[in-house]
């Protein structure tokens, strides 16, 4: 053949795609365009969760539901995965830009960060936050060396204190409590900003006197202290703790459970705020139809992840009062299941200061297999 025919013939295959799309008009470039887009969503059905580190409650709970969701991923094509993170800021900021598509964090920082009203300067604000389900209580806990003489939380002044890494959830909450007390930083001889895994050790080593965080418990870190270093949990109660709950909807009254640690016969009043599993509008509600389905029908498995999620109830899910937005996917398996009735069920936007007070119906679900 003629290299001038080669050249044409070769140069119409070319042309050969666009020629048609011109002939049969767009609907042929649209349908290829859906099948292509089809595919692409089918192949991408991948689940990403933010945790905490590896020694806490957080990264078991996200192992949990990622084993719960690639049980059965031959059904829905979905994979999960579990991230170890910074904890609760770093998993709200990933979830606004799009790394994380599941996080774990505490309720009051998920309040700041959907009504923009937080002090801590690393949040993000987020108007798409959702939650998906409520967890565990982490109690705030002050532990304290006998030899400080600190017995009650007004002792703590003057003290050398631990307060937590700026920007955590546990400096936000310690920061609560020390202007409920009227005090500043100022007051306390001597101020560390060491993280979890730090502080124990540093109270053992006599740098600090007492360290004051929010833990699920029982805490490892706790036991050893309370067993090897001579230290104690102090309650945290009177006037000024009760008007923190007053003022702050995200926070509850808690306890840290008598006869867990050494030297704590007695429960330990004190207050927290509730742990939970988050999302954004912008992630699929089958997907986290999904997610809620697997923790619900496997709960009293899912329980024994964590001694933390012992005092879990079904009901305890949902709550009362949504701190943020439910997410439309858990408010339909919620709906769908009798966990909430449908006259209470708020709108995707409605601002959580408009939720209405949640009953909860109690529902049987039969105990689920093991995780």
């Amino acid at each position: 053949m003629k290299p001038y025919v080669t050249k044409v013939l070769y140069g119409l295959l070319i042309l050969i795609p666009f020629l048609g799309v011109i002939t049969w008009g767009p609907s042929l470039y649209t349908k290829t365009h859906e099948i292509l887009s089809t595919r692409s969503e089918t192949q991408s059905k991948f689940l990403t969760i933010g945790t905490g580190g590896v020694t806490g409650v957080y990264y078991p709970t996200g192992g949990a539901i990622c084993r719960l969701i690639n049980r059965n991923r031959g059904d829905h094509g979905i994979q999960c995965s579990v991230e170890s993170t910074g904890g609760s800021v770093y998993n709200l900021n990933a979830l606004l830009n799009g790394e994380l598509d599941i996080g774990i964090a505490q309720t009051d920082l998920q309040y700041h960060a959907y009504h923009e009203t937080c002090d801590v300067t690393s949040l993000a604000p987020n108007a798409d936050l959702r939650s998906v389900v409520n967890l565990y209580i982490e109690p705030l806990t002050v532990l304290a060396l006998r030899e400080s003489n600190i017995r009650t939380m007004y002792d703590l002044k003057g003290k050398r204190i631990n307060v937590g890494v700026p920007g955590s959830g546990q400096r936000e909450t310690v920061s609560t409590l020390i202007k409920s007390l009227g005090w500043t930083l100022k007051d306390f001889s001597l101020v560390s900003e060491l993280n979890p895994v730090e502080q124990s050790q540093a109270l053992c080593d006599k740098k600090v006197d007492a360290i004051i965080f929010s833990a699920g418990h029982p805490n490892g870190s706790i036991q050893e202290a309370t067993a090897t270093c001579a230290a104690s949990i102090i309650p945290l109660e009177g006037p000024e703790i009760n008007k923190i709950l007053e003022k702050y909807p995200y926070y509850t009254l808690s306890s840290v459970p008598g006869k867990m640690y050494f030297g704590t016969p007695e429960a330990q009043p004190t207050f927290g705020t509730r742990v939970g599993v988050v999302s954004t509008a912008n992630v699929s509600s089958d997907i986290i139809y999904l997610v809620t389905k697997a923790i619900v029908e496997h709960f009293e498995a899912f329980k024994k992840v964590h001694p933390a999620f012992a005092n879990l109830e079904l009901i305890d899910l949902v709550g009362d009062t949504n701190i943020i937005p439910i997410h439309c996917g858990a408010l339909r398996y919620f709906r769908e299941k009798g966990i909430l009735p449908a006259h209470s069920l708020p709108s995707a936007n409605t601002s959580s200061q408009e939720l209405p007070q949640i009953q909860p119906i109690h529902t049987t679900m039969q105990e689920g297999t093991g995780l």
